[in-house]
């Protein structure tokens, strides 16, 4: 069974940074998806960022809009862990941040993940 867990929430201000990390064990596939996805109060779940990864080949991230030039996605295969460096934080990136994961490359469709972590929440004071 997959398992997902995230950390390195908390709050900064207006134009501040934070590094999250997402733990994932239990799986055993050759191309799959490791994803971030976020949520703010009053507001539906979106994608953020993800990495697909096939085999040995390099991993392809995907970046919602409203994140590209400030948050870098990757991962070290070696802790099997996932990382959201996110820079230049402005209120509206204020949410809860999950973790997810799927096989087959990454999609912003939701429903495609298997396994998801309990979240780890990020404040971003103005």
């Amino acid at each position: 069974q997959v398992q997902v867990a995230e950390s390195g929430g908390g709050s900064v201000q207006d134009g501040g940074s934070l590094k999250l990390s997402c733990t994932v064990s239990g799986y055993t596939y050759s191309y799959y998806c490791w994803a971030w996805f976020r949520q703010a109060p009053g507001k539906e779940r979106e994608g953020v960022a993800g990495l697909t990864t096939y085999a040995q080949t390099p991993s392809v991230p995907i970046y919602a809009e409203s994140v590209k030039g400030r948050f870098t996605v990757s991962k070290d295969n070696a802790l099997n862990t996932l990382y959201l460096e996110m820079n230049n934080l402005k209120p509206e990136d204020s949410a809860m941040y999950y973790c997810a994961m799927k096989t087959g490359p990454c999609s912003w469709l939701q429903d495609q993940y298997r396994a998801w972590g309990q979240g780890t929440q990020v404040a971003v004071s103005s």
